[in-house]
C-alpha cells in the first residue's frame, strides 16, 4: 500500500443500520484520518499507520 497515496472519505455499508451515528475515514499523507460523518467541516483525528493497525487489531480481538 502506497502510504503517500490519497483517498476519498469511506464510510461503513453499515452505516445505516446504526441511525446515522459513523465515521469516515482516509488515507491522507502519511495519515490515516477520521471524522464524523454528520460533520464534514469539523475535527479530524489524524493517526499513524501504526497507531491505526494497532485499534483495528485491537477491534478485532474485542478489547474495546
Amino acid at each position: 500500500m502506497n502510504m503517500n497515496q490519497n483517498t476519498e472519505w469511506k464510510k461503513s455499508s453499515r452505516s445505516g443500520t446504526n441511525g446515522g451515528q459513523c465515521v469516515e475515514v482516509r488515507r491522507h499523507e502519511q495519515a490515516i484520518q477520521v471524522r464524523d460523518s454528520k460533520d464534514p467541516d469539523g475535527s479530524v483525528l489524524r493517526f499513524t499507520r501504526d497507531e491505526w493497525k494497532a485499534f483495528i487489531d485491537g477491534a478485532k480481538e474485542g478489547e474495546f
